[in-house]
């Protein structure tokens, strides 16, 4: 097929998605036409904003703001409400936003009035063209005389949701293209939108988007259910417009400055600082692995294949004021978001990327599943999950969980050069044991490592027992994998402790 024949060929399932649209309800399927035209086309980067947005500093476009009483529904009194981001910044690509009723589809034009553009002076005629850069779903989930912000779509294929008594933290994405390779990472954006009318007594909203980039498109469906824990179902179909080395497949971005895991750099009143503090998985199997988090001094990808994994997520499992101390960005109120795959997904891996950061400006924490083929150029490639945002995590393995990981020795009369980790361990099947009960601690390590001792004995405090573990590193420069579980009579207590410790 030509180039010439490609496009028009485009062009003609465009204009029958359009006819379609107009005669039936608007679905999946029709973004999914649209997807597979612009893989068969050439890619288009988005118009440039006009100039009167790109002019504004950080500070300048912050100070513009969406006019709440303008909120999409809000006059219908509908259990859900639309608000607005206005594109610039570093939100310099425009997204067109329709919404899907009885009567069809109809585009939500951008209106320079929908914004308060604070002590800015600027020409709304200059502004009619700038467009939305995504928006915000709100839902009542804390009290039913307020709707809550409780999901939102802006940059690229970002978005992120809460739940009730939840503070923003992780983020989400579409898709994850080449991350961390190091022909650098290609970020698609979706596009456009397409946004359900709710009806008067509706508990879930349907959004649709069409994701682009140069090598990638995509159609997607979500599905929100607000509530005490948030779910967002995911359908996606996604084309291959040309190679990649690498697909990431429900992507999540988080944050981890340190823990208790990790001495402080720097003067810092707060013990710890992180929107997550472990990357949970259950494989296929049925095992269950807890991979703490590092902030590492050099770039640190890990990844652990399976076939058909159950499930994965990056957690916030430490929910102690107290850990964090810091009553602005209240980290103990972050969420922790469980991916949960719908269907077999075949061979793969999880991977987990860790990026060093000075500071907790920065999301350094990248997590998602690769699978092993990659999909074919131009052909369709569909997977479906759900995600779960979770404050109490009550995604957790029916054996013993890990509560804390400690790194450190305590008083030593003659000190060396040997690792020490306190683990901590908690759950039922610990619960359960008799006071005399003989606990092992099986923990096993890679040839750079020299395991010198360790043990399990119980902790008063919590209930649970404590692993304790000393090594010595053979080789600074190399890391060290480590992987420990308790046993009691031959039978598995708890989860996989796996730890990376990062080359020094």
């Amino acid at each position: 097929m030509t180039i010439g024949r490609a496009a028009a060929w485009a062009l003609s399932v465009l204009a029958l998605a359009g006819v379609a649209s107009s005669a039936q309800a608007f679905g999946f399927n029709d973004v999914a036409q649209r997807a597979q035209a612009l893989a068969a086309s050439s890619y288009q980067p988005p118009p440039a904003l006009p100039s009167a947005i790109t002019r504004l500093n950080y500070d300048e476009y912050r100070d513009i703001r969406f006019r709440p009483d303008r909120a999409r529904w809000r006059d219908a009194k509908l259990p859900f409400e639309i608000q607005f981001f206005h594109a610039g910044s570093n939100f310099d690509a425009a997204v067109r936003i329709n919404e899907v009723s009885e009567d069809g589809v109809r585009e939500i034009r951008f209106d320079p009035g929908l914004f308060d553009y604070g002590r800015n002076n600027l020409d709304a005629a200059a502004l009619k063209t700038a467009g939305f850069a995504g928006f915000r779903v709100h839902f009542a989930v804390n009290s039913p005389r307020y709707k809550d912000e409780v999901l939102v779509f802006l940059g690229a294929n970002y978005f992120r949701a809460v739940g009730k008594g939840q503070r923003y933290g992780l983020s989400a994405r579409g898709l994850a293209v080449d991350t961390a390779l190091s022909s650098g990472e290609e970020f698609p954006r979706f596009k456009e939108f397409w946004i359900e009318r709710p009806e008067p007594e509706a508990r879930e909203l349907h959004i649709l988007a069409l994701l682009d980039s140069p090598r990638v498109t995509g159609a997607y469906r979500f599905v929100l259910v607000p509530g005490a824990s948030t779910s967002v179902q995911v359908r996606a179909r996604i084309f291959l417009r040309e190679s990649v080395g690498k697909i990431g497949l429900a992507p999540l971005t988080s944050m981890f400055l340190r823990g208790e895991n990790q001495r402080p750099r720097a003067d810092d009143y707060r013990p710890e600082v992180h929107d997550s503090d472990g990357l949970s998985m259950r494989t296929g199997t049925g095992e269950w692995i807890w991979r703490p988090l590092v902030n590492p001094r050099r770039l640190l990808v890990t990844s652990f294949a399976m076939s058909n994994p159950q499930g994965f997520g990056l957690q916030q499992r430490d929910r102690g004021f107290a850990s964090y101390e810091d009553l602005e960005a209240r980290y103990e109120l972050r969420p922790s978001t469980w991916v949960e795959p719908r269907g077999k997904w075949g061979s793969g891996r999880v991977e987990l990327v860790q990026i060093p950061t000075p500071d907790e400006t920065n999301d350094n924490i990248v997590a998602y599943w690769v699978p092993a083929t990659t999909p074919a150029l131009r052909k369709a490639y569909d997977f479906e999950y759900t995600m779960s945002w979770q404050r109490e995590n009550p995604t957790r393995p029916p054996l013993a969980w890990v509560t804390q990981t400690r790194r450190g020795r305590g008083y030593a009369k003659d000190a060396d050069d040997s690792v020490q980790y306190h683990v901590d361990f908690v759950g039922p099947p610990l619960n359960a044991l008799a006071p005399a009960a003989k606990v092992e601690a099986i923990v096993t390590a890679d040839s750079n490592a020299e395991l010198l001792e360790s043990n399990a004995y119980p902790n008063e405090v919590t209930g649970g027992y404590r692993l304790a573990l000393r090594l010595r590193r053979l080789d600074e420069k190399k890391p060290v994998e480590i992987r420990a579980f308790l046993r009691n009579n031959g039978k598995v207590l708890s989860e996989t402790w796996s730890y990376v410790l990062p080359p020094e």
